[in-house]
């Protein structure tokens, strides 16, 4: 009877045992810190207030095909037979689409982007973060050269970002990249400044890139590249990367070349350089020698009749600093350079036969820049007709002219139906045979006649 009894109270401890259980439950997990842990760190503040001034790009382009890629119109007697007919084909029409991001400069509307996110674009759709709303944005202005354009929407009291002064930045900095890579809306990635001053990368003509880990992915070109404070330190533009996908070596352009450029495009429509006159190269560790073991641009060629020619500086001339500001490099000149207005004075201080010189030099427009042994004009790139390049294309031994390199998108050359391998033989009643011709004839901005030799054919457009 004991056992029982005793058995009845130990199953009655164990039951009301059971019922004193708690467990401890929060929705929101608003426990104490332990004083000796460190707080959470966050940039929810920060990237909150940033993040909406970032926005979607939808592009629309109508791209025409002839279906010149046929087999037979390689073949000199299909050519010969047709000759002086479409035998490309009839254009066909396709619409390409594309995404990209753009990043709010002022409140009442204005968007950079990179220029390969809206160039040739016939239509250009804005979202806004957050919004179901589409805009229809125009373009302002472009420069192809650093990548940078301009759109509008008709909208006002806007979230901008604020410029921060890329010369600060410094590497190790804490970056955020922020845009819609892939669609995705409001993307954030976290990293840091892993170089500045990036340059010959062959991506823009004009390179001062700051280089990030932040992941950078297709649809992120054209956002915003900002730091730990919010503000905007560079527009993202390209990465490095062998599948098309990120492995964190992205490149962004420097906010001080953006704003610059943005507030001309802005005001202005285009963006125009300043223009020196010479070709140049870095200087290899054989040659420091000469130049008191010093870094700088070595001038290898001074053309004819430009600023650098009538303020007397000379091939061999090894140029140190502009206006006090040190170069060391070639790509350093260029983009200092390009950073003035034409009609700029500026000081170029240089070493010659080891002694150290300056010159007062009035800078003049690159309207026609000659870079690497080529001219752009009106958006195409045209080349001397070398040895190299007339192999490739036999039925034009006998012909002289300029050779079209690329053709930009959306460019006048582009409208006019010129293409790439084009041969441009004569302008107006002068005969092209060199750069020097081509130059000499497009001096002004009238319209001309431009006879055009295609496979075998000649003809006539008007640019």
């Amino acid at each position: 009877m004991k056992q029982t009894i005793l058995f009845m109270m130990l199953l009655c401890s164990i039951a009301l045992a059971k019922e004193n259980v708690e467990i401890e439950y929060t929705k929101k997990m608003q426990r104490e810190i332990p004083t000796n842990a460190t707080h959470i760190l966050s940039y929810y503040s920060v990237l909150e207030g940033v993040k909406g001034a970032v926005v979607n790009i939808a592009t629309q382009k109508n791209i025409q095909n002839s279906m010149q890629q046929n087999p037979f119109f390689n073949d000199p007697l299909f050519r010969e037979f047709f000759r002086g007919y479409n035998y490309g084909g009839v254009p066909q029409e396709r619409m390409q689409r594309s995404l990209g991001s753009g990043v709010i400069i002022s409140k009442d509307g204005y968007i950079v982007t990179n220029n390969h996110v809206v160039e040739g674009a016939d239509s250009i759709t804005v979202n806004l973060s957050g919004e179901d709303k589409e805009y229809e944005a125009k373009l302002i202005g472009s420069d192809p050269k650093s990548d940078i354009a301009i759109i509008k929407i008709e909208a006002s009291k806007l979230n901008a970002l604020q410029f921060y002064d890329s010369d600060d930045v410094k590497i190790g900095d804490i970056v955020f990249a922020i845009g819609n890579p892939f669609g995705v809306d409001g993307t954030i990635t976290q990293g840091i400044v892993s170089a500045t001053g990036r340059n010959s990368m062959g991506i823009t003509e004009y390179e001062d890139f700051i280089q990030t880990d932040a992941s950078i992915n297709p649809g992120n070109s054209g956002g915003a590249l900002i730091n730990s404070a919010g503000y905007l330190i560079g527009i993202n533009a390209a990465i490095v990367s062998n599948g098309g996908g990120n492995v964190g070596i992205g490149f962004a352009i420097p906010s001080n070349m953006v704003h610059q450029i943005a507030k001309e495009l802005i005001e202005k429509g285009e963006f125009k350089r300043a223009y020196l006159g010479v070709r140049i190269s870095s200087v290899s560790e054989e040659m420091k020698e000469f130049y008191k073991d010093q870094a700088g641009a070595l001038i290898t060629s001074v053309e004819e009749n430009t600023p650098a020619a009538k303020a007397g500086l000379l091939r061999g001339d090894l140029i140190i600093a502009v206006d006090d500001k040190e170069l060391k490099s070639a790509s350093e000149l260029k983009n200092t350079i390009g950073s003035y207005p034409p009609a700029s004075d500026v000081e170029i201080s240089f070493i010659r036969d080891g002694k150290k010189q300056s010159l007062k030099v009035h800078l003049s427009h690159d309207a026609q820049s000659v870079s690497d042994g080529s001219l752009h004009y009106k958006g195409l790139e045209v080349q001397e007709l070398s040895t190299q390049n007339t192999q490739t294309r036999p039925q034009n031994k006998n012909t002289s002219g300029v050779l079209v390199g690329k053709v930009e998108a959306g460019s006048a050359a582009q409208k006019a139906g010129i293409l790439g391998g084009d041969l441009i033989i004569q302008i107006e009643n002068q005969e092209i045979k060199s750069l020097k011709d081509f130059q000499k004839a497009t001096k002004d901005t009238n319209k001309k006649r431009l006879y055009i030799y295609r496979q075998g054919a000649i003809f006539a457009v008007v640019l």
